[in-house]
């Protein structure tokens, strides 16, 4: 078994070890929901926007990519195109005017004739102690001072109070894996929350990111006890109502496909506009 983690599926043995057993080790097949192909398509606008010319990102500029962009993912998955047409509730209308309603909300929050990214949709990977972190970070901004921003876009809303931890843990993932690699804390860690217009800061600092070293670890030694045991138990919480593997789970009298006699762990990186905040409250 790879040691491998990304801060996604980290996060699924957190919530649950059962759904990360689904995902990573049943591997089982995930329709697409609304809320994450809306997601995945904002964000592929929002990177397309920075191949313009400054001059011309501009929020009609960056409405106008969202058909060819939509296009562009059905062709790559075409089970998209058959999300939106078995739902009633929604129409090519309605699904760009959505769209377009959290691009430009993105502009009133950033202004990207101003920026100039160092990298955008970035794959990050460092290995620490025999543990590989990977992420696909979606924008590093990196200032003429030598100040390093990493950011990413949600299109779902912040979260409420309590629930702040949990939403930095990506981040500070992040941050941690771009420290191991290049000997140097980020300055700034940031959340855009596209969703209600919310912007979330953090400044990371080494302390900071060793405890989450230490936390990441600690998920890792227990993914190896329950592979070692073959026991990864259901944790009900009021996050089952979104789970799409509620069906197969035995709090909720399923039963779950036989464990392979080998149990093998995929820890594929986190795909871009992964919003796993999207459907939830």
């Amino acid at each position: 078994m790879r040691a491998a983690l990304s801060p996604s599926r980290a996060a699924d043995f957190k919530q649950c070890p059962l759904k990360f057993r689904f995902r990573t080790i049943d591997r089982l097949d995930e329709a697409p929901s609304p809320a994450a192909a809306r997601g995945t398509l904002v964000h592929s606008v929002l990177e397309e926007v920075f191949e313009l010319p400054a001059a011309e990102r501009t929020p009609e500029a960056a409405r106008a990519l969202v058909p060819g962009r939509w296009a562009a993912l059905v062709e790559e998955r075409p089970e998209l195109a058959t999300m939106l047409a078995d739902d009633a509730s929604l129409t090519h209308e309605s699904w760009f005017s959505a769209a377009e309603r959290l691009v430009d909300r993105w502009f009133t929050l950033e202004d990207p004739s101003r920026l100039e990214p160092a990298q955008r949709e970035v794959k990050v990977e460092t290995e620490v102690d025999g543990l590989v972190l990977r992420g696909i970070i979606d924008r590093l901004d990196v200032a003429p001072t030598g100040q390093v921003r990493v950011v990413d876009y949600k299109t779902g809303r912040a979260p409420g109070a309590g629930f702040e931890g949990k939403a930095l843990f990506q981040m500070r993932f992040y941050g941690l894996v771009i420290w191991r690699r290049t000997g140097r804390v980020p300055d700034l860690l940031q959340l855009v929350y596209l969703g209600d217009g919310t912007i979330i800061r953090y400044e990371p600092d080494e302390a900071d990111l060793l405890g989450l070293e230490r936390n990441v670890r600690a998920v890792w030694a227990a993914i190896e006890q329950a592979v070692t045991t073959r026991d990864f138990r259901p944790n009900p919480s009021r996050l089952c109502g979104w789970c799409v593997f509620k069906p197969l789970c035995p709090a909720f009298g399923g039963t779950p496909p036989e464990l392979p006699e080998t149990i093998e762990i995929i820890t594929p990186e986190a795909t871009p506009g992964d919003d796993q905040d999207s459907a939830l409250p």
